[in-house]
């Protein structure tokens, strides 16, 4: 049975798991206490609740509990992540290392903080969107404090090397941290054995609650000190004010612990959704290229430019189908995609590209509807064109509904 419309942008957000869904109502109703609450029972249960949902992800992640610092969503965890090492550490140093396809919480907080001085360099990448080690160390300078790379991808799905850089970070005494909001829950992460500083995750990409997320801060020797970015309050050992989200960490905690026990089947089951998805679409339309690294990249994710075809005007075309042209922190941006950019792609494949994301409650059948649909209007579109009514259509001309 397909649900309409279809929801193929899971690397936007992702629907509420219904257990994790079931795992929160209490702490709206009945065990509303606040965590900091000390002296009665709704306190004690509310700050229970926390302990065991950091447990939890430590479960999941590998590390200790005691190095998870809860935040309202990965934005804000990247922020204090590059913010509160550049602040504490810019005695040593004022040089950061990052790259050109880094999604916009982590580019702007560099932004930020070159208007305070720092020195930012951007690394490039290839045409797959995969940066090389290698690259990352030539940019070391005796000043560099801080090195920042994406663990996967939001648009395109790329995977990094993120344990050949956090090695030569370490041989450097040079922090490292690592956007993993595209891969905690969909990718194996053993935070025990990768030498990574810090890492920044949130809830609502992995089937969790809007409105939370993490930090993990490693506790080994020698310890990682940031600055705190909001004052008001001594929760989260002082690194972190604010009255914590009980409910919405109890569902983060909760989602760990389904992705720790189900990650390794539902990738696969995933990538199967995917690869059909993609060899559907081009067995069944022409001029179809993919975008990103054809092996290293998240289950699923798939990432097309259709040429001559307007993306948007496809989208508007298949209201029973629920895609995006890019990235959703950034769909309202006129200017083109930083990351296709980045890997080559010219302003007309750029207009013609089509992120899908696949994840836990796609379905067979939805993905042979999805198929169906993008033959039915791409064909559609391509007949509108002007190449099909007495004027020559242009290589890379595109079709408007």
């Amino acid at each position: 049975m397909i649900s309409f419309p279809v929801y193929l942008d899971n690397h936007s957000t992702t629907k509420v798991d219904p257990l994790v869904l079931e795992a929160m109502l209490p702490y709206f109703t009945e065990y509303y206490g606040n965590a900091s609450s000390k002296s009665h029972e709704f306190g004690w249960k509310a700050e229970a609740s926390v302990d065991l949902a950091r447990k939890l992800i430590a479960r999941l992640l590998k590390c200790e509990p005691r190095d998870i610092i809860f935040t309202s969503g990965a934005t804000e965890s990247v922020n204090l992540a590059i913010k509160g090492a550049a602040e504490t550490h810019s005695a040593k140093g004022n040089h950061i290392i990052t790259t050109v396809i880094e999604h916009e919480a982590v580019l702007d907080s560099c932004k930020n903080l070159e208007s305070k001085g720092f020195d930012v360099t951007y690394v490039k990448v290839n045409d797959s969107g995969i940066v090389d080690p290698k690259d990352i160390a030539d940019a070391f300078t005796d000043k560099t404090i801080l090195v920042s790379v994406m663990y996967v991808n939001n648009e395109i799905g790329t995977i990094q090397p993120i344990k050949e850089i956090a090695k030569l970070c370490k041989a450097k005494k040079i922090l490292f941290h690592t956007d993993a909001t595209q891969a905690v829950g969909k990718l194996p992460i053993d935070l025990s054995k990768l030498g990574i500083d810090m890492l920044s995750f949130s809830s609502h990409k992995m089937y969790g609650p809007k409105g939370v997320g993490a930090l993990y801060k490693t506790g080994k020797l020698p310890r990682v000190r940031i600055a705190r970015q909001i004052d008001g309050g001594a929760q989260e050992k002082g690194i972190r004010a604010g009255t914590l989200n009980v409910p919405g960490i109890v569902g983060l905690g909760k989602a760990c612990e389904i992705a720790a026990k189900e990650l390794e089947n539902e990738a696969i089951r995933i990538t199967l959704l995917r690869d059909r998805l993609y060899h559907g679409i081009i067995s069944a339309v022409k001029g179809v290229r993919l975008n990103g690294d054809p092996a290293k990249r998240i289950p699923g994710n798939l990432n097309i430019s259709i040429e001559g075809i307007d993306a948007d005007s496809l989208m508007i075309s298949m209201k029973e189908v629920a895609v995006s042209s890019g990235s959703a922190c950034s769909s309202e941006a006129v200017e083109p995609s930083h990351v296709l950019s980045a890997i080559g792609l010219d302003k007309n494949l750029m207009r013609s590209t089509i992120r899908f994301g696949i994840g836990r409650f796609n379905t067979e059948e939805e993905i042979e509807y999805v198929i169906n649909k993008i033959s039915e209007k791409v064909n559609y579109l391509r007949s509108i064109a002007p190449s099909n009514n007495g004027k020559k259509q242009k290589k890379g001309e595109y079709a408007e509904v």
